[in-house]
């Protein structure tokens, strides 16, 4: 029998030249594409690939090449995408052929199908591999009645046959701790598995279904899916749903969480052609399987062909699967495949749910006093709540004094931490899976009493286990009992943060009766550092754990959590009424939304998030999922200072009223705010928004000048009233918009980048336009009260303005008695980290400054400053009133925040972490054909996407492609620019190092997926 070597053709692209002419009638040039047993040429026409000239090697046989060309014609007949047969000249569709070596092969003619290999796509999205799963179901569906002779050959990849092919070669693997791996593996497939295969459909398939096999679509849009599937070389008759397995296992090849990915794949292909209880249940098995044998295979052509890299193209990333995967439940992995087909997760809770419901009267307490008759208290620890204060991280589940305090107010004698509750508290290693984010939902019930308090059986059962889990934030010690009552699945409860002493003489198998009690809980010294209390939780399914398990799960994988471990109360049976009513989910939100809200109030991203809590840089969602905050200058010292909060509710606990009554805040603001500005601006007026703001500085202005007129920037945008969107290009010349009023003058968008002016000249040159607008307008009907423009610019596109601009500018503006507006809304208080203000940038002190977002920290606050001269054409007889602005709590407010920049050294922070990330977004510019431009000062950054660097033709559609990646990678951005092609960062100030570090390299990963590299 010839070794692989000899077996395998020895043909030229100018053989394969001949061959395509000589016997196919095809002129083309040849060029070899990668092949494992045999030898495949791209064929291109005129330069254009048609053709895939196939030579099988000698040992392949003609009828194993004829099934193929049947199959694919059954296929194509189905619509599944695979190529099609040519003929030869002779009518025949296979031919023999003669090698140098004079051995005879076959050779035979197959289309070329465009796309893009799996393999070479980025990213792999659930999308795609819905598609690929579904593109294999119908192509299993499409094969159900099909069959042909040579499909039942003795193939050493067919999964039915891989337990003695792995045995066979597995001693080829030279590491001692992989050859284990796989043993282990293996050991466990003919145990558990193999009695389950002879029950299975079994049928022709593809067989070979892996990440170069199957064609994608180009990158011309972000939605990519299967478009073809190539290869028939290892068509065989198998069990179909090795189909999957095959196709997942490449799948999950370097994936962060690969059981996601193969659920996905097998959502697609469910919905193509629907799988049977027991395919799921081996599903996991057989693509451990697959992995286990490619290596195996792998290792026994190593020793044979040592020199064949092809040989070896998916050896590391399937060692590295092969690890992750033997730290994964068979059965958890199960679970997940059935919760994604639509079956429930775990197949027997459903009974567990049903025998608790059916014997609810015969289930003791378990602590005493019994919780379904005595006073109890329902405490909120999830993420968003308001319970207890400001602490993002639910500290008072580890302070046990604050806990008692709440419980003698409530007057009850137990506590209760709700079950199915997102949590910020479970910080520690061991509630964060490999890769993937923080467990946060808590999947028991919490019961709060002293410590020493005993703990009772609800049910008959044994000790199944028990372990001191002794991390901080754990359990500390843990009991496990098993429960099988008759006409019932067994289960079992956890009984968590128990006392040291509970373990003592505990033996596993002992007998617990109901209502024995056998355990105590726990002092913090002993049980994981927390307030005392019972976790105590139900679970369907152990895993194979002993002495301990997840008590927080996944949100991603909730329904999953639920199934195994479904709600505790079905035993504890407190009265729902105790329980508060939980607050709408997300959907439910935006259904209120939609029939309650102006259709015109927008949400953020494709999927909205629903975020319950702020802190620091980060925003949280409603399952406890952490956001990095990059575009939110509101909270300017960061979300939910404990100092800002601090000093709003000091100060809404003693007074809160308007200005007409004498109170200190005020004017003690005010001067910490002029302190601040140069000279002459030292007047102040308060008002809650950006928008009253700026409304006010053009009142001021027209007041002082008595004219109407007012020149603007295109692109510009100041706020959101009637007269705020006249002056406001961004938005009057925008969708809904009618255009400038007659007394609006805008001038050219001061962008060095874009715009026609570069180099050291182009601040002159642009304000030029501003004299030439001014003179026009005053040729027109004398008319210019007021220029207006932000310090930098932002809806504009984070564009940072040439040197000399606004001192040109407001020289031609002051010509003409014209007042000068610095709207510093969104770039004040230290943000450009040189300067406490970004006019100061420009060398230049305005007449009026506007000031609001960052200036509460999210209090609605703003403010407007101006000199004594302009505040006096004001005071005309009109009397100016804000109910609320400059209100005492605001103040208190503003104070803290100006107390908060200064100790806490912000504004210098602000320039250097700037300066750093600056720094690292100019190198993914050199990198990215994307990045047009990066720019900014500070913490206000801009970067630019462009389709084409000379032209600067904008790329909006990515841009807005980037900020769903970067969130999907849990970082938040938002777009700007006329054309919204400008990614903006601005995120709180204290943004550290880490933060920018994180963000450079996140979005280093996205720019390289394959839609912003088209």
């Amino acid at each position: 029998m010839p070794t692989l070597a000899t077996a395998r053709p020895h043909f030229s692209p100018a053989d394969a030249e001949r061959l395509a002419r000589e016997h196919f009638g095809v002129e083309a040039s040849a060029s070899a594409l990668p092949s494992d047993r045999d030898q495949n040429f791209l064929l291109r026409v005129d330069g254009t690939a048609t053709w895939v000239l196939k030579i099988a090697s000698a040992a392949e046989e003609r009828v194993v090449l004829e099934m193929q060309v049947e199959m694919m014609g059954r296929l194509t007949a189905c619509g599944v995408p695979c190529p099609h047969v040519r003929a030869s000249t002779t009518g025949a569709p296979i031919l023999s052929v003669e090698g140098d070596d004079g051995r005879v092969h076959l050779a035979w003619l197959v289309s070329y199908l465009p796309g893009v290999p799996l393999a070479e796509v980025r990213p792999h999205s659930p999308g795609l591999l819905r598609s690929l799963g579904h593109t294999l179901g119908r192509l299993d569906a499409c094969l159900a009645d099909f069959d042909h002779a040579a499909a039942h050959r003795a193939f050493d990849w067919e999964l039915g046959r891989a337990p003695e092919v792995i045995r066979r070669h597995v001693v080829h693997v030279r590491e001692p701790e992989r050859r284990a791996l796989v043993e282990r593996f293996l050991d466990r497939f003919e145990r558990d598995t193999m009695p389950l295969l002879p029950g299975l459909r079994t049928g022709v398939i593809h067989g070979d279904a892996n990440d170069y096999n199957v064609l994608v679509n180009p990158p011309t849009t972000p939605e990519r899916e299967v478009v073809g599937l190539i290869d028939f070389g290892d068509v065989v008759h198998s069990i179909t749903v090795a189909e999957l397995a095959i196709s997942a296992a490449y799948a999950m090849l370097d994936k962060p969480d690969p059981l996601a990915t193969a659920a996905h794949v097998a959502a697609g292909y469910h919905a193509a052609y629907p799988l049977e209880e027991t395919e799921l249940e081996v599903l996991f098995p057989l693509v451990t399987m697959r992995l286990c044998l490619s290596v195996a295979m792998s290792a026994f052509r190593q020793a044979a062909e040592p020199d064949d890299a092809y040989l070896t193209i998916s050896e590391r990333p399937a060692w590295d699967l092969l690890e992750r995967l033997d730290t994964i439940s068979p059965c958890w992995a199960q679970y997940r495949l059935r919760e994604t087909c639509g079956d429930e997760p775990c197949p027997h809770a459903p009974a567990v749910v049903a025998w608790l419901t059916a014997h609810a009267g015969e289930i003791a307490p378990v602590v005493e006093p019994d919780p379904r008759t005595s006073p109890v208290v329902v405490f909120d620890f999830s993420v968003g709540s308001t319970e207890w204060g400001t602490d993002a991280l639910s500290t008072p589940m580890l302070a046990t004094d604050l806990i008692e305090r709440r419980m003698r107010e409530a007057g009850a004698v137990v506590g209760v931490g709700r079950y199915d509750e997102a949590r910020l508290v479970y910080t520690g290693a061991q509630f964060r899976a490999e890769g993937g984010p923080p467990r946060t939902i808590h999947i028991g019930l919490d019961l709060f009493q002293p410590a020493g308090a005993p703990v009772f059986a609800p049910l008959d059962g044994t000790v199944h286990s028990f372990a001191d889990n002794d991390l901080p934030l754990d359990y500390g010690s843990t009991i496990l009992l098993e429960h099988r009552p008759d006409g019932c699945p067994p289960f079992f409860t956890l009984y968590g943060h128990l006392s040291a002493a509970s373990l003592e003489g505990l033996e596993e198998g002992d007998p617990v009766r109901k209502g024995q009690p056998f355990a105590t809980l726990g002092a913090p010294d002993e049980n994981g550092g927390w307030a005392p209390h019972l976790h105590f939780q139900l679970i369907t399914d152990l895993l194979g754990k002993r002495g301990d398990f997840p008590g927080v799960g996944g949100a991603d994988e909730q329904a999953v959590w639920r199934s195994l471990c479904p709600d505790p109360n079905l035993i504890l049976r407190i009265p729902d009424d105790a329980f508060p009513k939980r607050g709408r989910n997300r959907e439910e939100i935006l259904g209120a939304r939609r029939s309650r809200l102006g259709p015109s109030l927008s949400v953020s991203y494709r999927r909205p998030l629903h975020i319950v809590r702020g802190a620091g840089t980060y925003l949280y969602d409603a399952d406890g999922r952490a956001y990095l905050d990059c575009v939110n200058n509101v909270c300017h010292v960061g979300h939910a200072h404990p100092r800002v909060v601090a000093a709003a509710a000091r100060q809404m606990a003693v007074l809160n009223t308007n200005t007409r009554y004498l109170h200190d805040h005020i004017v003690d603001y005010a001067a910490r705010m002029t302190a601040l500005l140069p000279d002459p601006l030292s007047v102040c007026f308060f008002v809650n928004s950006g928008s009253e703001a700026n409304d006010l500085a053009l009142r001021l202005a027209r007041a002082h000048t008595g004219a109407q007129g007012v020149v603007v920037l295109d692109g510009a945008y100041h706020g959101h009233t009637t007269a705020l969107i006249e002056i406001s290009p961004y938005k009057h010349d925008g969708p809904g918009g009618t255009g400038a009023p007659d007394y609006v003058h805008p001038v050219p968008m001061p962008d060095v980048f874009r715009g026609p002016y570069r180099g050291p000249d182009a601040g002159a040159r642009y304000a030029e336009h501003v004299e030439r607008t001014v003179a026009h307008a005053q040729c027109d009907d004398g008319s210019t009260a007021a220029f207006i423009a932000e310090s930098l610019l932002s809806c504009g596109g984070q564009i940072v303005l040439p040197e000399g601009f606004l001192a040109a500018a407001y020289r031609h503006v002051r010509a003409v008695g014209g007042v000068c507006i610095a709207d510093e809304v969104q770039v004040g208080f230290g943000r450009v980290g040189s300067h406490w203000w970004g006019f100061e940038t420009q060398n230049v002190v305005p007449d009026v400054v506007t000031l609001g977002k960052p200036i509460g920290n999210g209090h609605p606050l703003a403010a407007v400053v101006t000199t004594p001269e302009i505040a006096a054409s004001f005071a005309n007889g009109m009397e100016y009133f804000n109910t609320y602005g400059g209100n005492p709590v605001a103040c208190a407010v503003g104070l803290a925040v100006l107390d908060v920049i200064e100790d806490e050294g912000l504004r210098e922070h602000a320039r250097t972490v700037g300066n750093y990330l600056k720094d690292r977004l100019g190198v993914l510019r050199d990198g990215h054909a994307l990045v047009g431009d990066v720019r900014g000062l500070g913490l206000f950054l801009g970067i630019e996407l462009v389709l084409d660097r000379e032209t600067c033709a904008p790329a909006p559609e990515q841009a807005a492609y980037l900020v769903e990646r970067m969130k999907d990678h849990g970082i938040l951005l938002s777009t700007d620019g006329p054309p919204h092609n400008v990614i903006k960062i601005k995120p709180p100030l204290p943004f550290g190092q880490a933060e920018a570090d994180r963000l450079a390299d996140t979005l280093d990963l996205v720019l390289a997926e394959d839609f912003l590299q088209a």
